[in-house]
């Protein structure tokens, strides 16, 4: 059998980056402890086709590319829910004979490829693309909303406790903010997907999919993880403003929450976000 390349030899090889630069992104690749290829996306030394490509080539699969702007049949969409799509960055594209046709962005997720085709009785192809097509597939196929432009001052407050979250969406509509509310983790995903917020502000624990949950499905998708993300918990444990930060959320907050207070923090993550993108 013949052995894999690695990606760090492919992009060499089709002239991306130099062995230099593959060998030093290794080391921040180990330190970091995140995979090769998401290091360098996230660095923008390669684009997601260039990482699609890369992955094609590795795993001897075809490349799937500018189908998020199609319409899929229900029938399709019914093997694989969109909370498993979205959760797994994957999407059906066609089936023929009981052989489906998956379009994923990591090639390596055999274990959802192996309960999809066990669950269905089907025969699995996959399919590389990038994971904005992707998600742009799902927004369109099962959400039934296009990839909204970021629209200014949008703040998303994900509370399941409706009279919290009420408030404080009342704090910042008050201020001029737009807000959009989610009441768990996976609707704040989706909601995140489809209204691209400047600002996440979310509890730790909420159902489906709690705040840490919420914060590594964004960290994920190259788009989504400049977000800042703010924490809110009513955990008194001492540390979880450490581990809240460890982890990369942008700001933390202990209940109870007061207005001033929200307002400030929400104000500093927006002028960051602006800042970082250049706004006006």
């Amino acid at each position: 059998m013949e052995k894999k390349k690695r990606l760090g030899e492919i992009f060499v090889e089709n002239g991306i980056l130099t062995e230099k630069t593959v060998e030093r992104m290794l080391l921040v690749a180990k330190k970091l402890n995140k995979r090769f290829g998401t290091v360098l996306e996230e660095l923008e030394l390669i684009d997601g086709d260039e990482l699609a490509q890369a992955l094609a080539t590795q795993y001897s699969c075809r490349v799937a590319s500018n189908f998020a702007g199609y319409s899929f049949a229900p029938d399709l969409l019914s093997i694989i829910s969109v909370d498993v799509a979205m959760q797994n960055h994957i999407f059906p594209l066609k089936i023929d004979n009981k052989r489906l046709a998956l379009a994923m962005a990591d090639p390596t997720e055999s274990r959802i490829v192996k309960n999809i085709a066990a669950n269905n009785g089907l025969t699995i192809t996959p399919f590389i693309a990038t994971r904005k097509e992707i998600y742009a597939a799902i927004c369109k196929n099962y959400l039934h909303k296009e990839v909204a432009g970021a629209a200014k001052n949008t703040v998303l407050v994900v509370e399941d406790d409706k009279l919290i979250g009420t408030m404080f969406g009342d704090f910042l509509t008050r201020q001029g903010y737009r807000v959009i509310m989610a009441s768990d983790g996976l609707e704040a995903y989706k909601a995140v997907l489809t209204e691209r917020p400047q600002v996440v502000i979310t509890d730790l624990y909420m159902p489906k999919l709690d705040g840490y949950g919420l914060f590594d499905a964004l960290h994920s998708v190259p788009e989504l993880r400049t977000i800042p993300v703010i924490l809110i918990s009513s955990s008194l444990q001492p540390d979880d403003e450490m581990k809240a930060f460890d982890r990369g959320f942008f700001d933390f907050i202990a209940k109870p929450v007061r207005e001033g207070t929200l307002i400030t923090r929400v104000r500093r993550a927006l002028q960051f976000y602006e800042r970082k993108y250049q706004l006006s």
